[in-house]
């Protein structure tokens, strides 16, 4: 994809210290943009800023509890990625509340105070597949049905509604892009970390939930930075929603395969025959819309799958962070 040159300008970044976040941080640094981070540190980490600590504002701060209004007021931005907030699935079914407050709740106050300064920058926010549930066809399109099976995706697609509405009636210049089974260095959690994490522990048994026919796309945290700055660029940014993912589809017995190839063992694989709550069944997407802007991953799943177990090894068994 073609990115085009970046002026310098003031980027924020929510959530700057986590997976997605620190990358795009980096990236960020890269071309030129004067960067600030929000983040409480709850789970992000700041070993993942290590590259460019230095070359960023970071405001220790929590989304829920922040004086918005006063820190628009003394602080410029002409772009706002927004991706604070709960990532994934089950701690959603574990506690929804939590999950409401920081995905919802969080970003509506943000919203609330951009509409009350009547900013003038673009808001580009990370939403997620879970806003579809188990899709009613695949490949997935964004103008399929929403049927959320999970407190997070109930969360998110409420986010997505709001900043639609507040871009039509309030002007805001704002995106949503729905990722899809990101993974790659940094990340602690989700199938790919599990599975390195298990391989590592037992080379000679593989648990696997449900009965490896449930299908995702994964796509790789740097081609997911690329949508975030493409969309943040040329993007309408008139409350739309684009699908971020690679448009290959991989079944979760092929993943495993995969990565038991890569640490060059043949374990047993052991299916629990059940999925966990909230997890949807088959994800094939369509990404036709964010291609049409521009957009072609480029790092293959073989690829980024050997990025990752190099990673893991290295550094990703160890610490904390995430």
């Amino acid at each position: 994809m073609t990115i085009k040159k970046w002026d310098s300008q003031n980027v924020l970044v929510t959530g700057g210290a986590g997976f997605i976040g620190s990358h795009l941080v980096e990236k960020l640094v890269e071309v030129g943009m004067k960067v600030a981070i929000i983040d409480d540190f709850s789970s992000g980490h700041i070993q993942n800023l290590k590259n460019v600590a230095e070359k960023v504002e970071i405001h220790e701060k929590d989304i829920i509890a922040l004086d918005w209004k006063d820190f628009l007021e003394n602080n410029h931005f002409d772009y706002i990625f927004h991706l604070a907030g709960n990532a994934y699935v089950p701690p959603s079914i574990e506690n929804p509340a939590h999950d409401y407050k920081v995905n919802l709740y969080g970003t509506f106050r943000l919203l609330e105070a951009l509409r009350e300064s009547a900013w003038k920058g673009k808001l580009i926010f990370a939403s997620s597949a879970a806003v579809y549930g188990n899709p009613l066809s695949t490949p997935i399109k964004e103008t399929d049905p929403t049927i959320p099976i999970s407190p997070y995706g109930v969360a998110k697609l409420a986010a997505e509604r709001y900043i639609e509405v507040f871009s039509k009636i309030y002007d805001l210049k704002a995106v949503s892009l729905r990722f899809f089974s990101l993974y790659g260095p940094r990340q602690k959690k989700q199938v790919v970390f599990d599975f390195c994490r298990k391989i590592e522990q037992n080379k000679e048994k593989l648990h696997i939930f449900g009965d490896g026919s449930q299908v995702r796309d994964f796509n790789y945290v740097t081609d997911t930075v690329e949508a975030l700055l493409l969309t943040a660029q040329v993007a309408p940014a008139q409350g739309e929603v684009y699908n971020v993912a690679s448009g290959k589809e991989s079944s979760i017995s092929d993943l495993a395969k995969n990565l038991c190839d890569i640490f060059r063992i043949s374990p047993e694989i052991v299916y629990s025959g059940s999925v966990r709550p909230g997890d949807a069944d088959k994800w094939a997407v369509n990404i036709s819309s964010l291609m049409s802007l521009g957009y072609h991953p480029v790092v293959s799943l073989q690829e980024g799958l050997q990025r990752t177990v190099d990673w893991y090894l290295s550094d990703g068994s160890k610490g904390t962070f995430s």
